[in-house]
């Protein structure tokens, strides 16, 4: 089913300022190899403004392979990497030491989805070495450069676009990368006092919110079947669920 676009912030937040894009854009959730729910949000969009995915277009779901070749082929859409891309890489450089914390939190449907089978989280590390490869040859040079190749944050104006979280402390451009993909303990806690907006993904909540300088917009895509799309501009922001 479609959702409709609802408006849940307009103009001021009672700590932070209005958001301030330098334009329009659209922040996708994260999709977890759900394609279906993928496709049919894009069909939804305008042309006219930027897109930015929030990272996690692997693992859990079915359709993992898919997602990453429609992302890759569509280069008008900005995606950012998540943890997941990042477990992804790890393990493609080193299997027998990182291979089996990536099985055991969604590798083996990203296994599946590229025709890589035979494997259990339990899998003995020589074997992984040939999963490894197989994964390798089934993603193919082009694909992986482009996995490795993904920014941490995207930013218009007020507003930046990352996976996790931020340091609230920290400036934008100093973010340590763990704290970007993986979280922040304060990042919940302490609101920032640059007055940037943090969109990202990450930490699964029922609906998508805006309040305090962040905007959160992982809805769980693969457990739920929803995938939550926010419409950010001088406006305020809208949420749309595909």
């Amino acid at each position: 089913m479609i959702g409709a676009w609802i408006t849940r912030l307009r103009g001021n937040s009672t700590v932070f300022p209005p958001l301030a894009p330098a334009k329009p854009f659209y922040a996708i959730g994260d999709i977890h190899g759900r394609a279906d729910l993928l496709k049919r949000a894009l069909e939804h969009l305008s042309p006219a403004d930027q897109i930015i995915c929030v990272g996690d277009y692997i693992d859990r779901g079915e359709n993992s392979a898919e997602v990453l070749r429609l992302l890759h082929d569509r280069r008008d859409i900005q995606c950012l990497k998540g943890n997941h891309e990042e477990m992804l890489l790890k393990f493609l450089e080193d299997p027998t030491g990182q291979g089996s914390r990536w099985l055991r939190y969604g590798g083996l449907q990203t296994l599946a989805s590229f025709g890589v089978s035979g494997v259990t989280e339990t899998t003995a590390s020589s074997r992984l070495l040939e999963v490894r490869d197989a994964l390798i040859a089934a993603m193919g040079p082009e694909l992986i450069n482009w996995i490795q190749a993904l920014p941490l944050r995207f930013c218009s104006g007020n507003v930046a676009v990352v996976h996790a979280a931020a340091d609230p402390e920290t400036a934008l451009q100093d973010q340590q990368q763990h704290h970007l993909l993986w979280g922040h303990p304060e990042f919940h806690k302490t609101p920032r006092r640059d007055g940037i907006w943090i969109v990202h993904g990450h930490t699964i909540v029922d609906s998508a919110t805006a309040r305090n300088g962040r905007i959160a917009i992982d809805t769980g895509a693969y457990a739920t079947g929803k995938l939550t799309v926010a419409q950010i501009g001088p406006d305020g922001v809208s949420f749309f669920t595909a």
